[in-house]
């Protein structure tokens, strides 16, 4: 069992990620791709990326990403990035020392390539190498999927945020994941290698994932920032491919809602009053609580009371509509005005 030790000071500093880490999603996703846990979830996506990928850039990859045991912290740099680009330069940009001895860490549990040794001197090609196989997983398996996966970890992301608002931070990291007890002021990862890990100060960072699966994870060096990576809710339909056709999926959605109500579903994704929702679409607070009652009856919303208010949530069906999943198929049956 891990144990996270908090002093008032780092519960003060404890943050919830708003969008999806590309890094992380693509270390747990070649995770996922080596072992066939939760086939309903990402079988066909496993089938679409071991036709997109070629052999040779895949096996580079594999090669540091056990699906047990140790994978280098350098593949998910610990400062957040505002994109997949940057974050790979910083991947590319770790000092040689930090790439050696975690290389060597790596060694064992994997055994050691001539292509890993390379890496593991500085040989700036197997950099380079790392860089192309990254960048080419990327783009088959991650990139097809993002806004799939934003719209989901964002809708998280309100989720967690309300529920500190609400409860404050206990009820925030007593209800992360089932494999998470809160002992204050001690979190308690289950099924994680047994060791103690002081934040002294330094706060953490909450990363939700679509990828991460049954147990969260975090960097293996205590030095490093910290961050606990933890799954979000897994259902059928969380990785599907955004729409393909000629038009924007935005557009699509906008012809199946109306512009109004799309504009008002997509504002519902990070959670709203009906005055927020009003401000956020640019209409009256009357129009914009006619918009949450259609979304609502159709099934894509939910309305709680939240104090003298109420608040307007995504449902599931939602998310995937968001997703771009549902605008091609039902893009003829208009939902009334």
């Amino acid at each position: 069992m891990l144990r996270i030790h908090f002093t008032p000071r780092d519960l003060a500093r404890t943050t919830v990620s708003t969008r999806p880490a590309p890094l992380w999603e693509i270390l747990l996703s070649l995770h996922m791709l080596q072992h066939s846990d939760g086939r309903l979830v990402f079988e066909d996506w496993r089938r679409h990326v071991r036709t997109k990928v070629a052999p040779d850039q895949m096996r580079l990859l594999l090669e540091l990403t056990p699906v047990k045991g140790y994978s280098p912290d350098f593949l998910t740099p610990a400062e957040s990035a505002p994109d997949f680009d940057t974050a790979l330069e910083m991947t590319l940009a770790t000092p040689r020392q930090q790439i050696r001895s975690q290389l060597d860490l790596l060694s064992k549990y994997r055994p050691v390539s001539p292509w890993t040794r390379e890496l593991a001197e500085g040989d700036r090609n197997s950099l380079r190498k790392l860089g192309r196989a990254i960048k080419t997983y990327h783009d088959a398996a991650i990139a097809p999927y993002w806004k799939s996966i934003g719209t989901h970890v964002t809708a998280d992301h309100a989720h967690r945020g309300d529920a500190l608002a609400r409860h404050g931070v206990d009820r925030l990291l007593s209800s992360l994941h089932p494999r998470v007890r809160w002992v204050a002021p001690v979190l308690q990862v289950l099924d994680m290698n047994d060791r103690d890990l002081y934040l002294d100060g330094r706060g953490i960072e909450l990363q939700p994932s679509a990828f991460c699966w049954q147990v969260p994870t975090k960097l293996r060096d205590p030095e490093l920032k910290p961050i606990l990576v933890y799954p979000i809710q897994h259902a059928p339909g969380i990785l599907r491919q955004s729409a393909l056709d000629t038009e924007p999926p935005s557009d699509a959605l906008g012809s199946l809602l109306g512009s109004t109500r799309a504009a008002a579903l997509e504002a519902a994704v990070s959670g709203c009053t009906t005055t927020e929702l009003a401000k956020r679409c640019n209409i009256s607070p009357a129009a914009a609580s006619h918009q949450a009652t259609v979304l609502r009856e159709a099934g894509l919303i939910t309305t709680r009371r939240a104090g003298a208010s109420v608040r307007h949530e995504v449902t599931q069906l939602g998310i995937w509509l968001l997703s771009g999943h549902g605008s091609g198929t039902l893009r003829q049956t208009p939902i009334a005005s």
